[in-house]
């Protein structure tokens, strides 16, 4: 199947190889024309150029919504080109009130859009062992089934609009308190005498035992946060949480805190690093 591809970011391009190894052509555009080049893909010049492309599905996987906007409605977007019949399947992490307008763009464009925000990171995606949680049309949604099996392992979809996206931050908060749970955990063990090696093993039969302990406990190992999933975009993430706890005037007690946290946690090292880094910020005061 010749599939579309936006943003080779980690995650985009981890998700271009997966795609690839599974026998679909890609062609992809990514905003720094240079990495497009050097992918190994065929590639276009701009998204309104993928849209006129003989491509029935198109994925989105940039940073934030104001980037998909841009994608879609910007001079030269995919809005500028064919959408025909095609399906749009945006991976990005959205704001919730974003993703009303995005699927009312594309369809007044002629097309079908998915919102289909993934949980797991680079190493999941190259593995095909992301979850997907889709919301959108059940026929497009049934038409990009292909593309979804090769990425994922567990599947969701839920016709109402926005669904997906709101339990992906909601899923991202939990994320969040884990990582700062584990990273404080590990601090308090070494100092009451455990190595890190030895209080990760425990934890990891205990009440630590996690896919996020298992994700990245290399990592806390080795002190190397180099990002998988940066603590930049889980900001952006949690900062759209915490909008929506608001939008129901529910307190974001919690998710608020982490915010916090995290914040620190960029400002104190570098927000690019991986959002595991909150280990230094804990240990380190």
């Amino acid at each position: 199947m010749k599939i579309g591809l936006i943003g080779l970011g980690k995650l985009g391009s981890a998700m271009a190889k997966r795609l690839d190894e599974q026998g679909h052509e890609l062609i992809v555009y990514n905003r720094t024309l240079e990495k497009a080049e050097k992918s190994g893909f065929k590639y276009v010049k701009s998204p309104a150029e993928l849209a006129e492309k003989d491509v029935k599905q198109i994925i989105i996987n940039v940073y934030d919504s104001k980037a998909v906007n841009d994608i879609l409605g910007a001079n030269n977007g995919l809005l500028e080109g064919n959408l025909k019949n095609k399906i749009i399947i945006d991976t990005t992490t959205n704001h919730f009130d974003s993703v009303p307008n995005f699927h009312r763009l594309v369809k007044n464009g002629g097309g079908n859009y998915l919102e289909a925000p993934v949980i797991g990171s680079v190493i999941p995606a190259e593995k095909g062992m992301l979850m997907i949680v889709v919301s959108g049309d059940i026929k497009a949604y049934e038409q990009a089934r292909g593309v979804f099996d090769s990425l994922g392992s567990k599947i969701f979809h839920f016709p109402e609009t926005g669904k997906a996206t709101k339990i992906k931050l909601i899923n991202n908060m939990v994320l969040a308190s884990f990582m700062a749970t584990l990273s404080e955990a590990v601090s308090m063990a070494e100092k009451t005498g455990f190595s890190k090696d030895e209080a990760l093993d425990l934890l990891a039969v205990g009440a630590g035992e996690s896919k996020i302990l298992n994700a990245k406990k290399a990592k806390l190992l080795s002190g190397d946060f180099s990002p998988h999933f940066s603590t930049r975009a889980l900001v952006k993430d949690l900062e759209y949480m915490e909008e929506l706890a608001y939008s129901f005037q529910q307190p974001a007690l919690i998710g608020g805190l982490l915010k916090q946290m995290y914040t620190m946690t960029g400002a104190k090292g570098n927000f690019n690093d991986d959002f595991a880094a909150i280990y230094d910020l804990i240990n380190n005061n």
